[in-house]
């Protein structure tokens, strides 16, 4: 079933704040860049108790973003503060309220620690936390309520361009294992290097247990340097002596960021990747 999420530009321009609704959730999201808190901070909604995230360039060349989860019982003053704090470069926040304002304290707290946990598991940026928050005790309606506010959360934040939740691996479940066991599987084989793959709607999935050549070529491009160094250090690559085996299904947004990883070098995906009967991906697709 579809969804329809409103996105109202606050000041008419492509790159300044906005803000998100969907349907008939109780919630609201409030996106801006750094230097265009300046324009809505005054706005009501900042008084109210919230979940925040705060995005920032990462230094470590794994990650493409660095991003802060934070919760406050007042979005304004903590904004404030993190504005005023020099160790606190981040270049743009998104906020969450709940329209009815009947969010508790307890309430707020269960969710940055579900998205604190989220993030972890999906390895797909560098979370500054320090610590991760422990999940507060919550009576059973008000985790199904939280559970269900959070899953809005997760739809709004890529389409803000926050993509930390978006995880690298595939989460099995029930529904998860028979679309595997549906999907066509493609290989790749050689001397040394066996790998599989199958198509989702997640991406494109190398399978666990999968192996990847160890050494990179001097051709390859940077962003496949980047990517590889991620994969070892989410320990998605284990070192298996002379090459590398894939501990988790792992999402890739195309064939070639596969086969490139599988490989070692640059490839093309749709030609490297083929059936058990030798027919190239370029051909089924």
């Amino acid at each position: 079933m579809g969804k329809k999420l409103t996105i109202y530009m606050i000041d008419g321009t492509e790159y300044g704040p906005r803000i998100a609704e969907i349907g008939n959730w109780v919630g609201k999201a409030f996106y801006s860049s750094r230097t265009s808190i300046s324009k809505f901070i005054n706005r009501p909604e900042f008084d109210n108790p919230g979940i925040y995230c705060l995005k920032s360039n990462s230094e470590n060349d794994a990650y493409q973003e660095k991003v802060y989860i934070g919760e406050a019982e007042n979005i304004r003053k903590r904004i404030k503060q993190h504005l005023q704090n020099s160790k606190k470069e981040f270049v743009e926040m998104i906020f969450f309220i709940s329209k009815d304002d009947l969010l508790t304290k307890t309430q707020i707290k269960y969710i940055e620690a579900r998205l604190v946990q989220l993030s972890i598991e999906a390895k797909s940026a560098e979370i500054e936390n320090g610590n991760n928050p422990s999940i507060p005790t919550l009576h059973e309606a008000d985790i199904s309520d939280m559970e269900y506010f959070l899953d809005q959360i997760k739809l709004i934040l890529p389409v803000m361009g926050f993509k930390f939740l978006i995880s690298i691996t595939v989460k099995q479940s029930e529904e998860i294992s028979q679309t595997k066991s549906e999907s066509q599987i493609f290989k790749i084989n050689t001397n040394k290097i066996k790998a599989n793959l199958y198509i989702n709607n997640q991406g494109f999935i190398v399978v666990k247990g999968s192996k990847a050549k160890k050494e990179l070529s001097k051709s390859i491009t940077s962003t496949y340097i980047k990517l590889r160094a991620k994969l070892i250090e989410t320990k998605i690559l284990e070192d298996k002596g002379e090459f590398f085996e894939f501990v988790e299904d792992t999402v890739f947004s195309s064939s070639s960021a596969a086969s490139n990883m599988i490989l070692g070098r640059n490839s093309n995906g749709l030609t490297s990747w083929v059936t058990e009967d030798g027919i190239p991906l370029k051909e089924i697709e």
